[in-house]
């Protein structure tokens, strides 16, 4: 995931209150005749080169409504990614950026999502919302590596069965998800888990009927519901200003698109969203 440390964050935005006003105003003096978006060039369902992803579909939504042309900064997320392209000044805002990551200006969130746990909706794991539930004992579940599942798979005692995936990889040749979810077609592994975005899109393409269900009622942390924001930043408020509008305008139609790729989405009460106005 793309969080970080809430604190780092904070003390960033208390750095910049110790700046001068005009240095504050010359931050945000950017030219913005374009909408310069950062961007994964292979990260389906979130972004890639043929615009294919929900968060391309958002950053054409965005441009149109802003009146300003849509140019990309193609570059993988991993080390480096902020480095080279927002603190670079090649562009101008991430579409998808969990609040409270540090070292980005993070606008609204614009949706809430979480972990989703994956299987056969004619299997008997079909609807288990809780990784407590005792149905899972000594079941296959798949994970992705070093993500937070894992520290309640290990919690609930499901971690000796589980199998694990790949958390980095080169996504143009390999997709872990991709490969969760065939496991789960094929009877490989009985249930799996995913990021909600990533799971229901996923799960959506399959050609056996899976059920999705979001992972809400787990105690203590890590936390398994997060929201997305954009991230632009630090400094930059009137440029956060014109998202956070945009977010508020445009919120039905952002809904449209997220449903239409099959991410799960929870309003603030964690209860889903299944349709928008």
């Amino acid at each position: 995931m793309k969080g970080r440390a809430v604190a780092a964050f904070v003390t960033l935005v208390a750095l910049a209150a110790l700046s001068s006003s005009a240095s504050a105003q010359v931050a945000d003096l950017v030219d913005r005749s374009t909408l310069r978006v950062c961007a994964d060039p292979a990260n389906m369902p979130f972004t890639d080169e043929e615009g294919q992803g929900f968060e391309n579909k958002i950053a054409e939504l965005m441009a149109s409504k802003l009146g300003l042309a849509l140019d990309y900064t193609w570059f993988p997320q991993a080390t480096g990614f902020y480095r080279m392209t927002l603190g670079a000044k090649r562009c101008d805002v991430v579409m998808g950026y969990v609040a409270g990551g540090d070292p980005v200006l993070n606008t609204n969130a614009y949706y809430r999502s979480a972990w989703v746990l994956i299987a056969k909706k004619d299997g008997d794991l079909a609807g288990i919302d809780t990784l407590e539930d005792p149905r899972l004992k000594g079941r296959r579940i798949g994970v992705i590596a070093g993500t937070p599942p894992g520290d309640l798979l290990t919690r609930n005692g499901l971690m000796p069965m589980a199998r694990p995936y790949a958390l980095v990889v080169d996504r143009r040749f390999e997709s872990p998800a991709e490969a969760m979810i065939a496991d789960i077609d094929s009877g490989e592994i009985d249930a799996g888990i995913l990021w909600g975005p990533i799971g229901g899109y996923y799960a959506k393409k399959s050609e056996i009927p899976l059920s999705v269900v979001p992972l809400v009622k787990e105690k203590g942390d890590p936390a398994l519901v997060y929201r997305i924001t954009f991230g632009i930043r630090p400094g930059e408020l009137n440029w956060k200003h014109q998202l956070n509008a945009f977010i508020k305008e445009e919120q039905g139609a952002i809904n449209r698109i997220l449903l239409d790729y099959g991410v799960p989405l929870l309003d603030g009460q964690n209860r889903p969203i299944e349709a928008a106005p």
